[in-house]
């Protein structure tokens, strides 16, 4: 069986420092962070008082208010960001074969917030089940490309990808198969979540995975710096147009860069620590090469998964200097969520954008709040510290990895 070629020809991203591509890759060259004080409600007896929320944002600039209030938060952004790579393709919707179309998209957790008010409103009742019937559809996790796809008449495959923080990551790689087989001229994927709750920021709180930097908000997400105390949380949406390479030039759509392999690994460790020894973050990523036909010392640069934890951001860069033995030095090394927060299912998706960005610009986003070496990190990999740097970036790949130990690489590289 012919294996087809898959391009990336749009892109939508909804983000703590930027509510579309454009904004979101200015911020990221800027070294902005997303993290304040936590506006959605009272934080005071919370350990954790900030998060990366979306600034500016209003759904109903972007989705009828009827139908909003018909989704949960996490299912508005990816509509939102959907319909901007969806646009930013410039798919002809009459002329395309909607047969041929998928959606296949990625949560962690999908609708949270939805689900905690609804339980609250019957905790505090009489004990009558008086549920709001939309209650269910608004809390699955796969109803956000079912959103995707009745909104544009998609009628391919349809489906949510749940692997923990890798969601968003095993979706593009779905997607990507779903092509290169022949099941699909194009699929939009991607991924959304907004856990940024009360029951999200008091679950990870109680599992002391979150920063506690309550002074300092703005500099809490520091990946690789030596006074790192956890990851913050933030929410969005990032959308890919993945498109067969023949049925994107046929249209003569712009391609910003071939996704060339992905891999998916598993830990088989623990249930959120990461192997100390990186076994599956190194077999994912040589799954990654060796499903992309390219050798390590053809990568350029790698997104880390990268979250600001003590045993996380170690263990991968350890792993990726297994991998890629001497040539790690020459790679441009960096950690976006030290700007965005940790998106969970939708980070693997916004940082696939970021390489792709970097590719397109030729210049890699900075790891930002840097101020305190490591000592059990590497001094010779370049981690792209406090500044963004410029390369000519042929070659990307992108780490992610959840809990259950679920790991997810994709790798781009820009068209031959």
């Amino acid at each position: 069986m012919e294996v087809k070629r898959v391009v990336v020809t749009g892109l939508g991203a909804l983000t703590p420092i930027g509510n579309t591509k454009d904004e979101y890759w200015d911020g990221l060259v800027n070294g902005k962070s997303g993290a304040a004080p936590i506006t959605y409600y009272d934080t005071e007896k919370f350990k954790t008082k900030f998060a990366c929320e979306l600034k500016n944002f209003n759904a109903t600039d972007f989705i009828d208010r009827k139908e909003a209030r018909k989704m949960d938060k996490f299912a508005q952004y990816a509509m939102v960001a959907a319909d901007e790579a969806i646009e930013d393709a410039k798919l002809d919707l009459e002329a395309v074969d909607k047969l041929r179309v998928g959606v296949i998209w990625g949560a962690g957790i999908g609708g949270l917030e939805t689900f905690q008010q609804e339980v609250l409103n019957y905790a505090a009742g009489d004990g009558t089940p008086r549920f709001n019937p939309f209650f269910i559809p608004k809390m699955i996790a796969d109803i956000a490309p079912a959103n995707i796809s009745i909104k544009h008449g998609f009628m391919g495959p349809n489906y949510t990808t749940v692997s923990a923080c890798a969601s968003s990551a095993n979706a593009i790689f779905d997607a990507l198969n779903s092509i290169r087989l022949g099941h699909c001229d194009v699929v939009v994927t991607g991924g959304s979540e907004a856990a940024v709750t009360i029951a999200g920021m008091g679950g990870f709180n109680a599992m002391h995975a979150l920063s506690t930097r309550n002074d300092s908000p703005e500099t809490a997400s520091r990946p690789f710096d030596g006074t790192r105390d956890g990851f913050v949380l933030g929410e969005g949406a990032g959308a890919l147009v993945l498109e067969e390479y023949e049925h994107a030039k046929a249209r003569g759509a712009k391609i910003y860069a071939e996704v060339a392999g992905g891999g998916l690994s598993s830990d088989a460790y623990h249930m959120t620590a990461p192997h100390p020894d990186g076994i599956g973050v190194i077999a994912v990523m040589k799954n990654c090469l060796e499903n992309a036909g390219l050798k390590p010392e053809d990568v350029d640069h790698i997104n880390t998964h990268g979250t600001s934890t003590p045993l996380g951001d170690v263990a991968e860069l350890k792993a990726i200097s297994e991998v890629f033995g001497s040539h790690a030095k020459n790679i441009n090394i960096n950690s976006t969520k030290s700007m965005t927060g940790h998106l969970l299912g939708a980070a693997g998706a916004i940082e696939a954008i970021s390489v792709i960005l970097a590719m397109e610009h030729g210049m890699v986003p900075p790891t930002i709040n840097h101020t305190t070496v490591d000592e059990n990190i590497d001094p010779e990999l370049n981690l792209t510290l406090n500044k963004a740097q410029k390369r000519d970036v042929k070659v990307a790949m992108s780490n992610t990895f959840g809990f259950g130990g679920h790991n997810a690489c994709v790798l781009f590289k820009k068209i031959d």
